[in-house]
């Protein structure tokens, strides 16, 4: 069934515990997934992963997976992402059981409404559904307000408006930005905090960005030699290494659900004309470019390289400017196995 209009905060907060399968899909994937993440927490469950493409391998996997007690006594959730028709065979499964233990969450991007999977999910008892759509203007506005609030942070409007241009209309990075200021401000949900200016003219992603991003950028791409020269400028004991890593986050944020909709079967071009103007036009054929040499695979298994040198160096002292160098060459190593 669709999630009824107004009913969306009681279905992911207080989870109706008769519902097997849960489908979040659009073209707003971000939301989706913070969506389904919010779900998660209603649940009370640990997140346990499988990809779409194991499922279709082994349709009676997700079954499986849902109807098996958890080793540990926890409550566990099945998460499939990127999903798309290839798991609708392991829906139907899903529902034939007698008993289920663990409900499942698919995330998916844009379904056609003749897609196998929308009409298991929408024509179900035991399945919810919800489509998510990009928002734009002061619809994107008000929620980096709601999210702002999620962690502790009462922002004006104006500020709203500049996190969200920064952003590029992507949620998840609106959330990053936006937690990484409550962390400076210490800001808490119990505890919130008024966004400033001068927090966000410090730490902001629209702060010097052009320069953060072309390291990633260029490691992405795999020109090693430019990126050489680039890291031989950086000062010795430089304290560069977090922007550029956040930097390189946020590329990363924004390639990984377009690139898996492109695994899905929608064309490059499609991809990109769908981001509308959250896609500067100078960086067209940047996006392009490395939409083709990065899978949705290679993107995840960066996105964590990274986030895990960003918490090595939080934690402990490192030689952070070498760090950097080390991860940034590694990837444009990377790239150019990949083209």
């Amino acid at each position: 069934m669709k999630i009824p209009k107004g009913g969306l905060a009681q279905a992911l907060d207080r989870p109706d515990q008769d519902v097997r399968f849960y489908l979040f899909h659009g073209a707003d994937e971000a939301g989706s997934r913070g969506l389904a993440e919010r779900l998660l927490k209603g649940l009370g469950a640990e997140k346990s992963p499988l990809t779409g493409q194991a499922v279709k391998a082994d349709p009676a996997m997700l079954a499986d997976e849902a109807g098996a007690i958890s080793l540990f006594g926890g409550k566990r959730a099945i998460w499939v992402e990127p999903a798309g028709d290839e798991i609708a065979e392991g829906v139907t499964a899903l529902f034939e059981l007698p008993a289920s233990e663990s409900p499942v969450i698919a995330v998916a991007g844009t379904l056609r409404k003749t897609s196998a999977l929308l009409k298991l999910a929408e024509a179900h008892s035991a399945a919810l559904s919800h489509i998510g759509y990009v928002p734009e203007g002061r619809d994107l506005e008000r929620l980096v307000v709601d999210l702002g609030r999620d962690v502790g942070l009462r922002v004006t409007p104006e500020l709203a408006q500049r996190v969200a241009s920064a952003s590029g209309g992507n949620q998840a990075v609106a959330l990053q930005e936006l937690s990484k200021f409550a962390l400076y401000l210490g800001a808490e949900r119990e505890n919130p905090k008024e966004l400033d200016p001068e927090t966000v003219d410090l730490l902001g992603a629209d702060c010097a960005e052009a320069d953060l991003m072309r390291l990633g950028d260029l490691a992405l791409l795999g020109r090693m030699r430019e990126l050489l020269d680039e890291l031989g400028r950086l000062p010795h004991g430089s304290s560069e290494a977090i922007p550029v890593l956040r930097a390189l986050q946020r590329r990363l944020l924004m390639l990984a659900p377009l690139r898996s909709r492109i695994e899905r079967g929608d064309s490059v071009d499609g991809v990109m004309t769908s981001m509308g103007k959250a896609l500067f036009w100078k960086d067209k054929p940047l996006i392009q470019r490395l939409l083709s040499t990065w899978s949705s695979e290679r993107l995840a298994e960066a996105a964590s390289r990274v986030a895990q040198l960003e918490r090595q160096i939080m934690l402990r002292p490192l030689a952070d400017d070498a760090a950097l160098g080390e991860t940034l060459v590694t990837l444009a190593r990377a790239a150019g196995r990949g083209r």
